[in-house]
């Protein structure tokens, strides 16, 4: 009988210790940001700005050499580089408040993100209404 007990217990254990790996597999690790995530999102989202400048200039000027300095197509690539150009600044900018809301007590991360969303999309809206009134 004795034998049977042991095996039994032995068994219960092993079940115990399994279950306990496994919860510790499936729980998520909050993902912690340091300064340098922060300062690589920085140095990323001014890479983005200038890369959305170049192209816009770029548009500009090819549309100059087609069209002329003057035409309609000129103008129309001006207000369409500087929405590019606040797209990628909203984008980085939201970027950047994301990977510092990453840097808080978990318990400040989510009313931190929901700012940084908040933010994001009044500045999107700010791009988008600025390029609607300038192509009338």
């Amino acid at each position: 009988m004795q034998h049977q007990e042991w095996i039994r217990i032995g068994s219960t254990a092993a079940v115990v210790v399994m279950l306990g790996i496994l919860d510790g597999c499936h729980q998520k690790a909050s993902p912690v940001a340091t300064p340098a995530d922060v300062a690589s999102a920085q140095q990323e989202a001014q890479h983005e700005v200038e890369q959305a400048q170049i192209e816009a200039r770029k548009d500009v000027k090819s549309e100059s050499k087609i069209m002329g300095v003057e035409s309609k197509d000129v103008a129309r690539a001006r207000v369409t580089g500087a929405f590019d150009v606040a797209m990628a600044r909203a984008d980085g900018d939201h970027k950047v408040a994301i990977e510092k809301c990453m840097t808080l007590e978990p318990s400040a991360q989510q009313s931190c993100k929901d700012k940084a969303d908040g933010d994001y999309q009044s500045a999107a809206a700010k791009a988008k209404a600025n390029r609607d009134s300038q192509q009338q």
